[in-house]
């Protein structure tokens, strides 16, 4: 058997074919993702380095510092949110503390941030009370503080709560008249 001569007028370059171009364009395309991404990782601010470092953590010092010094107070906060009223009613350990005038309440939600509230909730001896508009259930972090910022107290409040919540010294340090 012969083989049969091949016609050069039928054969083509191999850029004239088109199965090479379709197999070179996945890896043409991979190419150009590569080089998107990284020219967005070059200028995009990723947010986790904040270019103030160094003060933010001079900043968690002193916020340290304001829980210590409530727990050096023997600062325990009973705070009970019944409907649309927030209560809370302060004590100290230390004989010599004074209850401030107002006390500054924000009241965020872990997960749902429009929710947050801030108040100032103004007192009447060791009770201060305000408005709340919260969901009837939830986990809500509670932070109490005076309006000079000097301390702080930080807890965490689980609606529906049956009774009051207790907010700062351990159990055994919280005096017998706010215990129920």
């Amino acid at each position: 058997m012969k083989d049969k001569p091949v016609n050069t007028a039928d054969l083509r370059p191999w850029y004239r074919e088109p199965w090479p171009w379709i197999l070179a364009a996945g890896p043409f395309v991979v190419v150009v993702a590569g080089i998107y991404t990284a020219w967005l990782a070059v200028i995009s601010n990723d947010g986790l380095v904040t270019e103030d470092y160094y003060r933010k953590g001079l900043s968690a010092n002193q916020t340290i510092a304001r829980s210590e010094l409530a727990a050096k107070l023997g600062l325990v906060a009973g705070v009970r949110i019944t409907g649309d009223t927030l209560s809370v009613q302060l004590k100290a350990g230390d004989k010599s503390f004074l209850m401030p005038p107002t006390m500054l309440v924000t009241i965020s939600h872990p997960t749902r941030a429009g929710l947050d509230q801030s108040k100032v909730l103004a007192g009447k001896g060791d009770r201060y009370s305000g408005e709340v508009r919260l969901p009837a259930a939830g986990h809500w972090l509670v932070l109490l503080e005076d309006e000079r910022k000097t301390w702080r107290l930080m807890g965490n409040v689980i609606l529906p709560a049956n009774g009051e919540t207790l907010i700062g010294t351990t159990e055994s340090a919280v005096p017998e008249d706010i215990r129920h």
